[in-house]
């Protein structure tokens, strides 16, 4: 059996500034954009930039119970890990996009790490693994 992570939903207020967000500051790929009208939504797919597999659903709220879990799918966890192939040219072009790191950068038994935020308020972490695992 062969299984993967295709998609992970994220509850965003708006399509078009969480594209820009993505894409704009994170540089992310926009993989689709595409409408449907029979339920008044868009499918909008972004991905980091590389060959992973994973992307992430950009989800609109669509209910008043929804909305309350924008920003806070992880009850102030860290909700998503961005692997990166190095970690100092990604945070400096984080930070110059304005993205707020809200732990700075340390070195861990694993890696480099430091936690952002998105524009919503979930907390990532930027994270380059230097101890060989994928």
């Amino acid at each position: 059996m062969k299984q993967s992570i295709a998609h992970i939903a994220l509850v965003v207020r708006d399509y078009d500034e969480a594209i820009a967000f993505y894409v704009d500051k994170l540089h992310f790929e926009l993989v689709e954009d595409t409408y449907q009208p029979e339920q008044d939504k868009r499918w909008v797919v972004v991905k980091p930039p590389g060959d992973g597999q994973t992307s992430l659903l950009l989800a609109r709220a669509s209910s008043p119970e929804q909305e309350k879990f924008i920003g806070n799918q992880a009850g102030g966890r860290i909700f998503l890990f961005l692997r990166t192939d190095d970690f100092q040219r990604d945070y400096r072009a984080m930070v110059g996009a304005g993205i707020s790191f809200v732990r700075p950068p340390k070195e861990a038994p694993y890696g480099i790490v430091a936690v952002f935020e998105d524009l919503y308020g979930n907390r990532w972490d930027l994270v380059q693994f230097t101890d060989g695992r994928p």
